[in-house]
């Protein structure tokens, strides 16, 4: 047992038998008199006894005392009534000699929550306070003074965070919140002032001494670039501190961080529908295609929070999906049954017996070809892979009666000019199509450039920047929208749970990035000045590639807003009998040749092009089915 569990209880019955005593000196103005003593001391094995029962049967000495919080000093109360209900009640049966006055319960009542409040605040004091600076003054502890930090915001999240920090950090010392509302200026929180986010960053740090600015995880993007360069002026550290539910979560520790380019990046934080999108996931058999991929595995890690029945991890790479077992391993599953598929979309056979074993309810198809210059090298294996492997998933999901089919899509399918954003209009087209005829809900998703996925910008820079430069820009104009994974895929969520089948939900993407300035960034937060440390070098436009990329075809620039952040086109009917017939002809031009393949695949992504334009009347069918 350990030693606190042995040395609280005594302590408290000490406590609780100096209450009762006070109680009856209060009650007759410290002047008891003799009879009553006789009373007291009838009844104090009674009272002590009552108490310590409670407490074991609400088990308050377990309670942490260093971590105590308005909540454990409800509990104190709850249980010093409960004891003193019980007391009032046994008086019934006490012989009228020594029955127990209601005022010395009621007196003793409050005293004790009181002292219980006061031992636990008192306590908690030490462990944060006292025994800190102690410890240090007598060398226990390293000698390193504690950095002083500003906290920037005021709120729930930023306060949860202090006293984090006080709990089990001795590295920072708070000495201050910056409110970037104003609201909560002149305040204090613990012993830190709160300063308006109005008032120069400089004079904040000067008045207090501050070293380091630490900025919740959760910060925009667009705020953190502002605060880096004032930090930068007044050669104040700045550093990322996770956020609450982060740490809850468990996917992050509490601990400081330098700030990251998606830092720079990062928008206001989504209100997501939680009750839907579990509603629609829970208890379900899902799978999901590209399990080891970018999206894909961030699909599974969300997605396996939301408890499922069963989740299908379906990759044709043997490293990545080894790489998501090894980290499922090592999670709280929840009871969901996990399992992992090496497979080839591409491999109908395999695909039905794989669907027919697992029986998925929910189908999420991440898995693609996505790499621009690539695919213009290899359009055969970008049509087999990207066309063909998607209708014969489409096929089996719809064959096997899957509840819900999301494919997710890229800005790259808008008006496309390389064959990956090609494949991926003709994966779309195929969805659209075959929802017309299907009790399956099919449904796409499209966004631009997610931050960090594998061969992206992001990693190619920063490999680049860690060479020694330099670093290699296309274009000095060309723009992209950007996204943290974790958001599109929390965004893919929710769409898969609100969206109508045939449609296309289209992510808001925000306000496009210049690829120069992310450049700069990076070598920024790399400690490295541009051009002096590291130059930029323009290589030109590669084959395929747009100076920038579109979300919305004519016929959806009117797309309905059905979220905050995601859009519902309800784009032009598509014909399955001109489709099919576009199957047909790119089956056979992949067989013949690769400029073959390459050659037909444009000619149809124009012909697809001109009817979401309206130019085309090649379009006429039956209306799309709306969802059930």
């Amino acid at each position: 047992m350990p030693f606190r569990q042995l040395i609280i209880p005594p302590i408290y019955i000490i406590l609780y038998g100096f209450t009762y005593l006070l109680a009856y000196s209060l009650r007759f103005d410290f002047e008891v008199p003799s009879e009553v003593w006789g009373r007291f001391l009838a009844t104090f094995p009674l009272v002590i006894a009552t108490k310590s029962l409670v407490n074991l049967l609400t088990r308050q000495w377990r309670r942490k005392h260093r971590y105590t919080s308005l909540v454990d000093v409800i509990y104190v109360t709850g249980d010093a009534f409960f004891a003193a209900t019980l007391l009032l009640a046994i008086n019934a049966f006490l012989p009228s000699g020594i029955v127990i006055p209601r005022s010395i319960v009621l007196i003793d009542l409050m005293l004790t929550v009181l002292a219980i409040a006061g031992l636990r605040s008192m306590i908690r004091s030490y462990c944060e306070v006292i025994h800190p600076k102690l410890h240090r003054r007598l060398g226990g502890m390293s000698q390193l003074t504690p950095r002083r930090a500003l906290i920037y915001g005021a709120d729930a999240s930023a306060v949860a965070i202090f006293r984090a920090l006080k709990s089990g950090n001795e590295e920072y010392r708070i000495c201050g919140f910056i409110d970037p509302d104003g609201f909560s200026q002149s305040s204090i929180i613990g012993e830190a002032e709160v300063f308006s986010g109005q008032i120069d960053l400089a004079k904040i740090a000067k008045k207090v001494r501050a070293e380091m600015l630490l900025i919740p995880a959760s910060t925009p993007g667009r705020i953190v670039r502002e605060l880096l360069v004032q930090c930068d002026d007044q050669h104040l550290l700045a550093h990322v501190i996770p956020g609450v539910d982060e740490i809850v979560n468990g996917r992050i520790r509490l601990a400081t961080r330098e700030v990251t380019i998606s830092d720079l990046l990062r928008r206001e934080p989504t209100k997501l529908d939680f009750e839907s999108m579990r509603s629609y996931i829970s208890r379900r058999r899902v799978l999901v295609t590209g399990a080891a991929g970018s999206i894909g595995s961030e699909l599974c890690r969300q997605i396996l929070a939301l408890n499922p029945e069963s989740l299908i991890l379906l990759d044709q790479s043997e490293p990545g999906i080894f790489a998501m077992e090894q980290e499922f391993q090592t999670r709280t599953t929840g009871g969901t049954r996990l399992v992992y598929e090496i497979a080839d979309m591409r491999d109908q056979p395999t695909l039905e017996q794989i669907f027919d074993t697992y029986k998925p309810q929910l189908v999420f198809h991440a898995a693609a070809y996505k790499h621009v210059p690539l695919m213009e090298a290899n359009p055969q294996e970008a049509i087999r892979n990207n066309i063909f492997g998607t209708k014969a998933l489409v096929d089996a999901a719809d064959q096997f009666g899957v509840d819900r089919f999301v494919l997710i899509s890229t800005d790259k399918a808008v008006r496309p000019t390389n064959i990956m954003g090609s494949t991926k209009l003709f994966a779309e087209k195929y969805l659209q199509a075959t929802a017309q005829k299907s009790k399956t809900e099919f449904m796409t998703v499209r966004f631009g450039n997610v931050l960090n996925s594998a061969g992206s910008v992001v990693p190619t820079f920063r490999r680049q920047i860690l060479e020694g430069g330099p670093i290699t820009v296309t274009h000095p104009e060309m723009v992209r929208f950007f996204m943290t994974i974790p958001e599109a895929v929390q965004l893919v969520l929710q769409a898969g749970a609100i969206g109508q089948t045939g449609g296309v939900m289209i992510l808001d993407m925000g306000d496009p990035v210049k690829i120069l300035d992310l450049a700069r960034d990076m070598i920024y937060l790399s400690g490295l000045k541009y051009p002096d440390d590291i130059d930029i070098v323009f290589t030109g436009l590669r084959p395929g590639e747009k100076l920038y990329e579109e979300l919305f075809y004519e016929s959806e620039v009117s797309a309905e807003k059905i979220h905050e952040k995601i859009f519902m086109a309800h784009r032009a009917p598509i014909s399955p009998r001109l489709v099919k017939e576009a199957l047909a002809r790119l089956q056979s031009a992949v067989e013949l040749s690769r400029e073959a393949a390459a050659a037909t695949l444009r000619e149809i992504t124009a012909e697809f092009v001109a009817i979401d334009e309206g130019t085309s009347s090649e379009h006429i069918s039956q209306p799309t089915r709306k969802a059930a």
